[in-house]
């Protein structure tokens, strides 16, 4: 196949690294076209929704009457999650269960931020400790893999624990950060593939060595269907009801409880630092930067240009990535030049693993019809 010329959008900062992006007559890309013409006209991203965000509120509060909480929400100590404690307890008047994972990787930045937060808010709070052995095993055979999207084991762990955790302990209402003013430009799949639990056990039996009997696991359709429909479990999205402006909420974070801001989005963790700083860029050339800062765009947080100028620095400091990478070889259990050896071979894709993304893809095309979902997904 023919290599594409390079080309980046005029609008934002996405460009040909991903394979699959369309370029209108003005060059303008086909994420921005869906943000401008399908997601913007339902969503106001300056306007406050205080009717509808005190609506649910009050909803949540009635149907958890009599229980210790009424709703769960996942914390990992970065911006969107921590801003949703915020919101759920000071505007919303929630009692939120604060659901925490130790997965081994958290730096300690994102511990403080989590302590602060759940000590200033008074909220009680659940930390999932992951089974080290299984998840360093799955997370070696991911790399073994030679496939791009290496933090989809420990993505998947955290999501799939608190929906788990939820059913389980009969809570309701799970509230998400997600929101289209940071993710309204979704990495496309061969960058970061989507929840697939059959991509997951299929590389896991191929370069596991360790069986999997702990590791919280759910799949798409078991969490989206029966989660929802059977269990009764509902998926909330308050930072889409608020004006959030993120430069605006790390101040009120920073200045109410003391919080700390990260290099880059996700960078509270180490293992997906070097991942998304590293891994990513040098053996694939995807740098997951792009899609975040061309949500900055969409939303009016940030102009092209300043997109473009953090885009021509590094990721993070050569010194930091050479110790990370020491560091994740070392707790993986595999020497440096091992873990070299791995980084520098041949590249594969889910295509070379059994996966999901036909029934994904069809899941996502009906949400996406009944205006469930309306960003662009590829």
């Amino acid at each position: 196949m023919k290599k594409r010329d390079y080309q980046i959008c005029t609008n934002c900062v996405m460009d040909t690294t991903d394979s699959k992006i369309v370029f209108d007559e003005k060059g303008v890309c086909d994420y921005c076209n869906s943000y401008y013409n399908e997601l913007l006209p339902n969503w106001q991203p300056n306007m406050n929704n205080e009717v509808e965000l005190e609506r649910v509120a009050k909803q949540i509060r009635e149907e958890g009457k009599g229980k210790e909480y009424d709703c769960i929400l996942g914390l990992s100590g970065g911006t969107d999650s921590s801003y949703l404690a915020y919101i759920a307890k000071e505007k919303m008047g929630l009692r939120p269960l604060i659901y925490t994972v130790d997965t081994g990787w958290n730096l300690n930045v994102a511990v403080e931020n989590i302590e602060r937060l759940v000590k200033a808010l008074d909220l009680d709070m659940y930390t999932e400790v992951i089974n080290w052995e299984e998840m360093r095993d799955l997370q070696l055979a991911f790399f073994k893999s030679q496939v791009a999207y290496q933090d989809l084991p420990q993505d998947h762990v955290i999501f799939a624990g608190l929906y788990n955790y939820a059913v389980k302990h009969g809570i309701k209402y799970v509230l998400s950060g997600s929101n289209n003013a940071t993710e309204c430009v979704r990495p496309p799949i061969e960058w970061v593939h989507l929840n697939d639990l059959t991509l997951i056990k299929d590389i896991h039996k191929r370069f596991g060595k360790v069986k999997l009997r702990t590791l919280p696991m759910t799949s798409m359709f078991k969490y989206r269907l029966y989660y929802a429909y059977v269990k009764g479990m509902k998926r909330v999205a308050p930072l889409d009801l608020i004006h959030y402006d993120k430069d605006e909420a790390e101040k009120i974070l920073k200045e109410k409880y003391g919080w700390e801001k990260y290099e880059n989005k996700h960078y509270e963790n180490i293992f997906t630092r070097f991942y998304e700083g590293y891994y990513l860029p040098k053996k694939f050339g995807y740098d997951k930067r792009k899609s975040y800062l061309s949500n900055m765009i969409l939303t009016d947080q940030m102009t092209r240009d300043e997109a473009l100028e953090k885009l021509a620095q590094p990721p993070y400091s050569e010194d930091t990535m050479q110790d990370d990478l020491e560091y994740i070889a070392k707790k993986l259990g595999i020497t440096k030049y091992e873990f070299e050896q791995i980084i520098n071979s041949e590249n594969k894709t889910y295509q070379d693993y059994k996966n999901s993304l036909g029934l994904i893809e069809f899941s996502i095309k009906m949400a996406k019809k009944f205006g469930v979902e309306k960003r662009n997904f590829r």
